[in-house]
């Protein structure tokens, strides 16, 4: 059976003197338009909200995601049902119930979203930000500990099949305390894997997201952490570097935010009081 999220295409391959002609594995790309219906049952709306650049594959998840994570709907009880024009067609049509009101301000774009870029196409500054619900109260106080946090990057590494396949993809994986991986879903953009991710987690009901750690693959943008913040995961850690923006948002919302989590080492930009770290010592070099 093909997987949708993976194409493929003849190359020559070239090593030293040695060339050889020979298949290659790719992550797909293509565009995903979603359209939403809503609105009372005898005035139903029909709009086009987006069009993402994504990998194939969990659009449903997708869909639900992006919907959230920009303001668009509140809750994943806000959706009726999420289906496909057709099996040849990559639009995804997202039906709320008729009582739901959805915040389409936010949701405007200008034109396409690549596989880059989160935010593309806003139409102005203010349109950039959503609305994240401040909380720096925590409801779950359990640490992380240190020792745990050093060992998520290879489980995410162990369970990243398209990664394994292509060598051109993003992860986003979410954890509880014991290390338990319980959601991963991979994309060739990043925001769109931490959609997915979040719209598995709508549908699996695991919100709110404060007992989980989210673990990105790749840098910590700014896109990033405000759609972890949408779904009110506290605790965030990255394989590469956050970015400035991504930093002052994690102190405004009160989120752990963690950099370079790569060989036993870890950057704590803001939050280390959730971090528990045995035979702790500090060093302080200026």
């Amino acid at each position: 059976m093909s997987n949708p999220a993976i194409s493929y295409t003849r190359i020559t391959r070239v090593q030293d003197t040695i060339v050889t002609a020979t298949d290659d594995v790719l992550a797909a790309e293509e565009p995903l338009e979603i359209q939403l219906i809503y609105g009372p049952a005898e005035n139903r709306q029909q709009q086009s909200i987006a069009v993402t650049m994504r990998t194939p594959g969990q659009d449903a998840e997708l869909a639900t995601g992006f919907l959230f994570t920009e303001g668009i709907i509140k809750t994943g009880k806000d959706i009726k049902a999420v289906s496909s024009e057709s099996e040849t067609t990559n639009i995804i049509l997202v039906s709320l119930n008729e009582e739901v009101e959805p915040l389409l301000a936010s949701a405007q774009r200008n034109f396409v979203a690549s596989a880059a870029c989160g935010m593309c196409g806003k139409p102005d500054l203010h349109a950039v930000y959503t609305g994240v619900a401040v909380n720096k109260g925590d409801t779950v106080t359990t640490s992380w500990s240190s020792s745990l946090i050093t060992q998520l990057p290879d489980i995410l590494r162990q369970q990243q099949q398209l990664f394994d396949d292509t060598g051109g993809i993003h992860a986003a994986a979410l954890f509880d305390h014991s290390g338990a991986l319980q959601v991963l879903r991979e994309d060739i953009g990043r925001h769109n894997a931490v959609d997915k991710l979040i719209g598995a987690a709508l549908r699996q009901q695991l919100l709110p997201m404060e007992q989980y750690l989210l673990l990105l693959s790749g840098r910590a943008g700014f896109e990033l952490i405000q759609k972890a913040a949408m779904a009110g995961i506290k605790v965030i850690a990255a394989v590469g570097a956050p970015s400035g923006m991504a930093v002052k948002m994690a102190r405004e919302w009160d989120i752990t935010l963690i950099g370079f989590l790569r060989e036993q080492r870890f950057n704590i930009y803001h939050g280390e009081h959730r971090i528990m770290i045995a035979n702790q010592s500090v060093s302080d070099n200026k």
